[in-house]
């Protein structure tokens, strides 16, 4: 059961209340049995909105592209929810960059509600609960929802996980990224993005992109090459236009929905390991300190110790 202050602060959410909007997805970023409780109550109000994945190298330009982007969906009267996924301070755990200082005047616009988390020691670049802060947001009744990664190359590929399209985006700089991220997040591109398009290889790498493309194995969709100057606005609406494409090609294929199911799945087997992972550690702590000293000791490897603790936890429970 709830208690009463919180009780308040969902009436407060349901009447459009920033505050209490910040406070649920404080709640929902900590986690626990409230956080739950409160996910499972927002849950009837979800999978009606857009869920748009920004990813790629650093340096690129991502931020920029994000704030143009809101500013063209405001100027559709569009509301806006932002989760920026920033790298972790290895102080204070908190996010380092901070997109509502860097979004600057948006985050005061009352259609824009901007959220930097961060990502935690995630190695996906996201942080684990961003998908419960993006359900948030969505409940919170906002029409489209942008989720910026932190940008660490290949490693990013959790973001086809919380995004119904992927925009990867790339600058005329980034060639040797663009070779590194190839067989990876290359791979979940929905649509291809090439910012500072005002730069001279901009040409080149478009070609290049467009080349690779046609390397890959036929598919119902294949990714579009925009090109943009973030800086000026320049073909953001066109990058717009290829994302709505995109969405209404997943609706009309059947495959929203399965990227929803794939997605459902992928976010039981992690709460699954996680909750297995702590069962575990908390009845298994005791014997963790002597099987260390018998691998130390040469008597035992981590994987007999791993493999005798999982056993007795097994016989436990059978």
């Amino acid at each position: 059961m709830l208690e009463s202050r919180l009780v308040t602060t969902l009436s407060a959410f349901d009447q459009g209340d920033r505050r209490a909007a910040a406070r649920l997805i404080s709640l929902v970023e900590n986690g626990g049995p409230q956080a739950e409780e409160v996910l499972h109550r927002l849950y009837p109000r979800l999978g009606r909105v857009p869920r748009i994945g920004i990813t790629g190298p650093p340096g690129v330009g991502k931020s920029t592209l994000v704030d143009t982007l809101i500013r063209h969906h405001r100027q559709n009267d569009l509301r806006v929810g932002v989760v920026a996924v920033d790298p972790s301070s290895p102080f204070s755990g908190g996010a380092v960059l901070g997109d509502r200082v860097r979004m600057g005047d948006l985050a005061t616009d009352p259609g824009v509600f901007i959220r930097s988390m961060a990502t935690r020691g995630s190695l996906g670049g996201l942080a684990r609960a961003t998908k419960d802060v993006a359900d948030v947001l969505e409940a919170f009744g906002h029409d489209i929802l942008i989720i910026e990664t932190v940008g660490v190359g290949q490693t990013e590929m959790d973001i086809a996980a919380a995004a119904d399209t992927v925009v990867v985006v790339v600058s005329p700089e980034s060639g040797d990224s663009i070779q590194a991220m190839k067989a990876g997040l290359m791979e979940v591109a929905d649509v291809l993005v090439v910012n500072k398009a005002d730069r001279p290889a901009a040409g080149q790498m478009m070609r290049t992109l467009e080349a690779d493309l046609h390397l890959r194995p036929a598919a119902p969709w294949t990714p579009p090459v925009v090109a943009t100057i973030a800086s000026r606005g320049e073909g953001v609406a066109e990058l717009t236009d290829a994302v709505s494409r995109h969405y209404d090609h997943l609706q009309e294929s059947g495959t929203l929905e399965e990227r929803r199911l794939d997605r459902a799945r992928t976010e039981i087997a992690a709460i699954l390991d996680d909750r297995l992972r702590q069962h575990a550690h908390q009845r298994l702590a005791d014997q963790l300190a002597p099987w260390a000293e018998l691998v130390v000791q040469g008597e035992a490897t981590p994987y007999s110790a791993a493999r005798s603790l999982l056993a007795a936890l097994l016989e436990e429970h059978s």
